[in-house]
This record gives C-alpha cells, structure tokens and sequence, in this order.
C-alpha cells in the first residue's frame, strides 16, 4: 500500500509517501517539503500567531492535495515540539482539523525519542548491539538509549536548534558573550540527562539522525546526499569542535555558503552545533554514524507492525 506521513515539525512540513507493506523496507516514493519555522512564529506568550496558524493550514492543504496526487492511501499526520508546546496548540490543532479535514497526533517528546530510535534499530540491525541515538529538532533534542526496540531510557529537552537561536543568538553573527552563554545553557541541560544514560552502560553504536547533524556531517567531510542513503557518513567530535568557533565568527549568508547547507536552516546551525558538540562532548562520543532514518520512517515502522498484527 501508499502510506504517506506528514510531519508538522519545528522548522518544515514534510510530506513522506512511501510504498511499504508488513515485513518489507519502506521505500520512498515522493517527497514535499516546505519551510514554516514554527518555532520562530510563536508571540511574547508562546502562541502561534493569526500568520503562523494561517501558514499552517495553507501548507497543510497543500500536502494534503499533494497525498491524493500521489495515491496515498493511509495517511498519518502528526506534529511535534512547536505545536506541542504552543499556548494555543488546542485551537491550532481545532483550526487544521476544520478547514483541511487533518486531524493532527501530537507526539511528546518521549514518543518522538522512542519512534527515532525505532527507526535508527531497523536501520541498524541487532548486530549494532547496544544504540545510543541524537536528534536534533527545530524545537528539540532527543536522546534515546537501547538494547531492543523500544528503548531503556529516552528524553526530549528543549535544546532545538531553532528555538535555541531565536532566545539566544539575536546577532548576526551573534556576539561571543551570547554563543558562550547558550554553550552554557546547552551543556547544563544535558548533563542533567547524562546520569540515566550511563548507569546503563556504554552504548556499542552511537547514530544520529536530523537535518541538522546531517549538515554538520557534511561540513566536516562526510559524503553528500547524491552519493546516496548507503553510503557510511560519521560526524568526529575533534573536526566538530574545529568548526564551532568558525561557524561562531560567520553570517548566516556565509554559513549558507558551506557544501550541504540550505538557506533555510543556515541560520540555526551554530546553535545545532552547539548542541552536537555539547552531547558529543558529556556523553564521551569520539564519533557517530548518521542514520538515513529518522522520525518519520519510525511512524511508518509502527504503523506497518500494527497492520502485520491486525
């Protein structure tokens, strides 16, 4: 069957139509993206506003006809951090249901953590042993840890790249004092979680997965996407920590110049260094492999086991 997932995430909405049954790979069939940066749109009292909500429903509309045009046949809409945490997630979630028939799931962040780590296991294999998996959102970080398929221990903290550049990095380039207080901000939330991971044990396999540890891969010298999904692509901590200071001194035009960074998310990629750098860092990884799957293809996995079940 055509199963689509559109997801309503921090910075964009992403369609995903996949052509998948019980038991087989997923296999992508069309993609449709387009940039909202939810994360960037909410007021002084964490709402989404009138322009934000009007955005929404329009490019919801738009995936939508996009979905019938493509055959799909189940689809599974769901929304993460920036409509999670809106002030007013109820009426945008009430406002999307009326006007494009979508009713939206919204994940927390547990769920969010658990379905990536799904995702990064089938990707994997048992053979990756023991997975420690990052993601970094627009408006999250997820830190899942496991022998299985669900996971032993997963959180979702607010360090996502757009959001944390939105609070913390007004200039263009930021200035030194505001880079070093976000550094701060960033290890200190994460080495609150550091203890539940490691009275676990040392993972076998570190992975991460998201747009933005993608970038921050390629930057350092890893394999561009045309090369294709198979190909291995690590991100070092050594070569990460080379490029902070240098990201730190450029505009966001000037990042946007750098091989495998688009226009959209240059703006956000110093604070998704920030916080790559900062996990690397506290969770004592040298280096990890990017995953080509993420949250999107977990939904995918759970739906098919439930229709393999039903």
């Amino acid at each position: 069957m055509r199963l689509g997932v559109l997801d309503v995430g921090s910075n964009t909405v992403h369609l995903l139509v996949v052509d998948a049954h019980p038991g087989a790979r997923p296999l992508p069939a069309h993609s449709h993206k387009a940039e909202l940066r939810l994360a960037q749109l909410l007021d002084d009292d964490g709402a989404i506003g009138p322009e934000g909500v009007d955005r929404l429903v329009t490019v919801v509309r738009q995936a939508l006809q996009a979905a019938e045009d493509k055959g799909v046949e189940d689809l599974l809409p769901f929304a993460t951090s920036a409509v999670r945490e809106a002030r007013n997630a109820d009426d945008v979630l009430a406002r999307v249901r009326a006007e494009t028939g979508v009713e939206l799931t919204v994940l927390s962040g547990a769920e969010e953590a658990r379905l990536t780590f799904l995702a990064a296991r089938r990707w994997y294999g048992w053979s990756a042993g023991k997975l420690l998996v990052l993601d970094i959102g627009g408006g999250s970080l997820e830190i899942a840890y496991g022998m299985d398929e669900e996971p032993d221990a997963a959180v979702s903290l607010p360090l996502g790249a757009g959001r944390l550049t939105a609070a913390w990095l007004p200039g263009d380039p930021p200035g030194p004092d505001d880079v070093r207080a976000l550094r701060r901000h960033v290890r200190t939330e994460i080495a609150r979680t550091v203890g539940e991971f490691s009275r676990l044990g040392a993972p076998d396999h570190v992975v991460a997965t998201s747009k933005t540890f993608k970038q921050l891969a390629r930057i350092t010298g890893a394999a561009r996407s045309a090369e294709g999904l198979y190909v291995q692509r690590e991100l070092k901590r050594a070569s990460l920590e080379s490029w902070v200071a240098r990201l730190a001194g450029m505009t966001t035009a000037e990042r946007a110049e750098l091989p495998g960074v688009s226009e959209g998310r240059a703006g956000q990629l110093l604070a998704g260094a920030l916080v790559a750098e900062g996990a690397m860092d506290l969770f004592g990884v040298e280096s990890l492999e990017i995953c080509p799957w993420a949250l999107r293809e977990g939904v995918i996995l759970r739906r098919l086991d439930h229709m393999g079940q039903g």
